[in-house]
């Protein structure tokens, strides 16, 4: 049964992300309106200090205290651009498998795979209840790069 949810849920990432890919021009990293967090353009990306915390909790499977869930949910909402939330997200989650040394397929953590850290940022939208562009427009607030990048 779990395996049907599995393959069911790549699937609608899939889905979301060739949507967005055919919309906005998958070859066109200058244009789209995510074009506007690029730092080379002057955008601050947010180190979500908060989020970071909550990441790494959950990926061990330890409680999240309420201060730490707050904080991540509050600066994700401070992001103006809802563009740029995937995009912060994903940029600090680079930044810890760097301060961490990590590699392809290591544990980021003692209990915590790098995938499993990849998909409980990717969800972290939806945990905060943070609109982030969704095409398919089925309401799914999971960060579309989780499907089919290496970050």
């Amino acid at each position: 049964m779990w395996m049907k949810t599995v393959f069911w849920g790549l699937l609608l990432f899939m889905l979301v992300a060739t949507t967005m890919a055919v919309e906005y021009g998958a070859r066109s990293h200058n244009s789209g309106p995510w074009s506007w967090c690029d730092p080379a353009t002057g955008y601050k990306v947010s180190a979500l200090t908060g989020c970071r915390a909550m990441v790494k909790l959950q990926c061990v499977g330890s409680q999240v205290p309420e201060a730490v869930l707050r904080d991540c949910c509050q600066q994700l909402a401070d992001i103006n651009n809802e563009w740029c939330r995937c995009g912060d997200l994903s940029s600090m989650l680079r930044s810890v498998y760097q301060e961490l040394g990590v590699r392809e397929g290591k544990e980021v953590l003692p209990g915590c795979r790098k995938e499993v850290m990849k998909l409980t940022a990717a969800s972290v939208p939806e945990v905060c209840k943070v609109p982030i562009p969704n095409p398919s427009g089925d309401g799914a607030g999971v960060c579309y790069w989780a499907a089919y990048t290496d970050t």
